[in-house]
């Protein structure tokens, strides 16, 4: 990595809740599977999981095994991200408003981009192909399988500021899930909340440096003002 880069800007963006709202597409799988499985799952659960991986919620969160039973998380977890796939080809799915505007006034403002995510990555590539925001992303992006610790761990955040030859003093992190502020904040990058899944309240102490309703209210010049900050 140069010197010169690293003094630039990236902008990192998680998935669900920031570019898409797969949230319902989430939230029927995991219960369709619950009910393929006979298994117990409240709203509740699903809201405390979301933005984490399956290694992590299946076992933590809603109880279905234990930590160290691998093959039945791995198991467990391939057959609801075939579930969702299967809800997204239904479904008519398109990026969040605010998105694409965002996107091209970065492009614009010679500002890369990168996306980290809990999820898998054919999940993000059929969800960026639908939508079309394969083309401004192309390789740029991280998914579940490309790092060992998920979020709130750091990992998933800088692996996709290495994909644009970034340090992470110089990015910023856009989240809508508290586990993601924390891993865009153990990274040691700025970051961003948009309150699409949590309410504006629920990160009052967390650690942000600005919170939105939506990414119309984001552009590359609120980027650099954040990160001069």
């Amino acid at each position: 990595m140069s010197e010169d880069l690293s003094q630039e800007p990236g902008v990192v963006f998680d998935l669900d809740g920031v570019l898409i709202d797969s949230h319902d597409q989430h939230e029927r799988s995991w219960f369709r599977l619950a009910d393929e499985i006979g298994k117990q799952l409240t709203p509740e659960q699903f809201k405390v999981s979301f933005g984490m991986r399956n290694e992590m919620c299946i076992p933590d969160v809603f109880g279905w095994t234990t930590r160290d039973d691998h093959e039945t998380i791995r198991e467990l977890g391939d057959r609801k991200e075939e579930l969702y796939r299967e809800l997204l080809a239904e479904d008519q799915l398109e990026p969040l408003p605010g998105v694409l505007a965002l996107v091209e006034n970065l492009s614009e403002a010679g500002i890369p981009i990168s996306l980290g995510s809990s999820t898998t990555r054919k999940n993000i590539e059929v969800c960026f192909r639908i939508t079309g925001l394969n083309r401004y992303f192309g390789g740029n992006y991280t998914g579940a399988e490309d790092v060992s610790h998920g979020k709130p761990a750091p990992d998933v955040f800088l692996e996709a500021a290495r994909k644009i030859d970034r340090v992470p003093a110089n990015c910023v992190v856009i989240e809508d899930a508290h586990v993601g502020i924390e891993a865009g904040s153990a990274a040691g990058m700025k970051v961003i909340a948009v309150t699409t899944t949590h309410r504006r309240e629920s990160f009052a102490d967390s650690a942000t440096s600005k919170i939105v309703d939506s990414l119309e209210e984001v552009d590359a010049g609120l980027v650099s003002e954040i990160l001069r900050g």
